[in-house]
């Protein structure tokens, strides 16, 4: 007779702790995390609740809207229009992702693919440390650099065929649009380039030698390998780096010009509404300081937004099926035909 043996059927992940004895502290931390999660969450929806409960004077006196839409911010004359609030927030935020994200990327792939441990541990800590400068003295560097800095290259500008191009004309008074969304750049920089450095250590080592191994060179290989990998992480934390741009006030109240207008160059002076809630709300009554609780509502609303797409694309980047597998560089031909660009 021949003995026959039962194979050994591996147990389910976590079956062994579910027949362990839990400790009374489990159930008392995930009860404590759970209702620490759902009181974030309630805060925030009490929050958005309370600033539109403030807002209905305004929006029955003038309309959602007309208030929206209106160009005119007189308070004197109970005239409300955030439109040159919201015009000079995303303005500002845009140019400050147009400057960071390039160079956000630029450092990533420095420290990740370029410079060695002893060189990019450091070089990654300095630019992190960038977020810990508080922003009033952004602001106060601003002016002290940016604004003289921007007024040689307007004068150089001026001169130049590019000056007649509307986008760059009129005069620098001080301080702009520009010189907020430069300083902008500076402050949403560590956050982009230390989402952008994560997302990129997470390309698999074999898809990067693979393209090497076919002959890429060292940035045919980011091109083909990395940053398509990557491409939805980087979007995310763009998104994460305008969610922090819209919502900053102080840099932003010292370098905009805090004029309640509507520029058409890059040069001219503005207003956020960020800024403006924090000009403004001290000395409102009424009617007024409901025109700032509904100015807060749209801000309110507008952040969160962007911090909700940008939470969907990282997650996203973190669970969907990559842009190329280290099985796709089994074709050759197809390999380093775009590698090359063949």
């Amino acid at each position: 007779m021949s003995a026959t043996t039962t194979p050994i059927q591996p147990e389910a992940p976590g079956a062994l702790i579910s027949r362990r004895r839990l400790s009374p502290g489990d159930p008392i931390l995930s009860w404590g995390v759970r209702i620490l999660s759902w009181a974030a969450l309630l805060a925030i929806v009490l929050m958005l609740i309370d600033t539109a409960a403030h807002s209905a004077k305004l929006l029955e006196h003038t309309g959602f809207w007309a208030f929206l839409t209106g160009t005119v911010w007189a308070p004197a004359s109970t005239v409300y229009g955030a439109l040159p609030f919201i015009y000079g927030t995303l303005v500002t935020s845009l140019l400050a992702l147009l400057f960071a994200v390039p160079l956000a990327i630029g450092a990533a792939l420095l420290v990740n693919e370029y410079l060695p441990g002893r060189l990019a541990a450091p070089l990654a800590y300095g630019i992190e440390l960038l977020a810990a400068i508080p922003s009033v003295v952004y602001g106060f560097w601003g002016i002290i650099v940016v604004v003289p800095a921007l007024r040689v290259i307007e004068t150089a500008v001026a001169g130049s065929p590019v000056g007649s191009i509307p986008l760059f004309a009129g005069p620098v008074p001080g301080p702009s649009y520009l010189a907020a969304g430069v300083v902008l750049a500076i402050m949403i920089l560590p956050i982009v380039s230390a989402i952008s450095r994560e997302v990129m250590s997470t390309v698999p080592v074999d898809q990067k030698e693979a393209a090497l191994g076919l002959g890429a060179t060292r940035w045919e290989m980011i091109k083909v390998a990395v940053l398509p990998y990557c491409r939805t992480g980087i979007t995310g934390a763009a998104m994460l780096g305008l969610g922090r741009a819209i919502g900053e006030t102080i840099a932003v109240t010292i370098l905009i010009g805090d004029a309640p207008q509507l520029s058409d160059h890059l040069f001219g002076q503005g207003y956020s509404l960020a800024a403006v809630i924090a000009n403004e709300f001290g000395e409102a009554q009424e009617l007024h300081r409901s025109a700032l609780f509904a100015a807060g509502l749209v801000l309110f609303v507008l952040t969160l937004l962007v911090n909700v797409i940008a939470r969907l694309l990282v997650m996203r980047a973190s669970r969907t099926g990559k842009p190329r597998s280290a099985g796709d560089f089994t074709d050759t031909d197809t390999v380093v035909g775009t590698a090359f660009g063949a």
